[in-house]
């Protein structure tokens, strides 16, 4: 499955030079981050280097490397006395993520169509949708489908990072989207048993359309406001989600929901 922390993984093996010990670092970084992310090391658990080196049976350079990695991507916090804590999120600390990353997400859409796309990750961009729209024509989505949906949402929304050929602003949407949740992806899985599930992703279907039809028309201003409007579609699913279930059953779809605290 194509997701933003699998671009980020090819992104860090691609900054690095060839050798095992980078090559250590982006598999440590890989695994320490599925253990929190799986909630295995769930919200407030103190971390030592020494004990994740005897986990992940690595040597301490890597191992540190990843700590730190993580500690800048906001999943970790780096305790006075030495070693970390996993951090837990609040609701508002999610959406203001989403949010962040709705206001990038637009401002790439815009560069895209002030600058002119190219014709070539255009074409790529709507034979993903195509395959999308093929997929939403089921009257009722499967658990496979939902799958299917999620990689190819996350493909369409690399493709319009693509678009806009601006690695600095795709390096911090990068970042602010690998929060839990945060990405554009965050909470399809979690919504597979709603009713309203697939209504939800016909109407994000329909502003991936507009949108790649804005940049196309080199549309800026109207290309970045759907962008924004998209991102509010994952805010408004994190409050039905959160209010709809408790934690537990939430917990065993997608067990890093724990690292959100609910509000009282």
């Amino acid at each position: 499955m194509n997701t933003v922390q699998d671009h980020q993984a090819d992104a860090a093996l691609a900054s690095t030079p060839s050798g095992s010990s980078e090559t250590a670092q982006v598999r440590a970084l890989l695994q320490l981050r599925e253990l929190i992310l799986s909630g295995e090391l769930a919200g407030g658990t103190r971390i030592a280097e020494l004990a994740i080196v005897e986990r992940l049976g690595m040597s301490r350079t890597p191992i540190r490397a990843a700590l730190v990695r993580l500690e800048q991507e906001g999943l970790l916090e780096a305790l006075p006395s030495g070693g970390y804590v996993v951090q837990s999120f609040s609701e508002r600390d999610v959406a203001d993520a989403i949010e962040l990353r709705g206001t990038l997400e637009g401002l790439l859409a815009r560069l895209a169509a002030e600058r002119g796309a190219p014709l070539v990750v255009l074409a790529e961009a709507r034979q993903c949708l195509d395959r999308i729209d093929a997929l939403l024509t089921a009257p009722k989505l499967d658990d496979e489908a939902f799958s299917a949906y999620v990689a190819l949402n996350s493909h369409f929304h690399t493709l319009l990072y693509e678009l806009a050929d601006s690695p600095t602003i795709t390096r911090q949407l990068e970042r602010a989207a690998s929060l839990p949740f945060a990405s554009p992806s965050g909470f399809v899985l979690l919504q597979a048993q709603s009713t309203r599930a697939r209504d939800m992703l016909i109407v994000a279907q329909d502003q991936h359309r507009q949108v790649l039809d804005a940049i196309e028309q080199r549309e800026g201003t109207r290309a970045e406001s759907i962008m924004r409007e998209h991102s509010r579609l994952a805010r408004r699913n994190l409050a039905e989600v959160l209010a709809a279930h408790p934690s537990e059953p939430l917990a065993g779809n997608m067990p890093a929901i724990r690292m959100i605290r609910r509000r009282r």
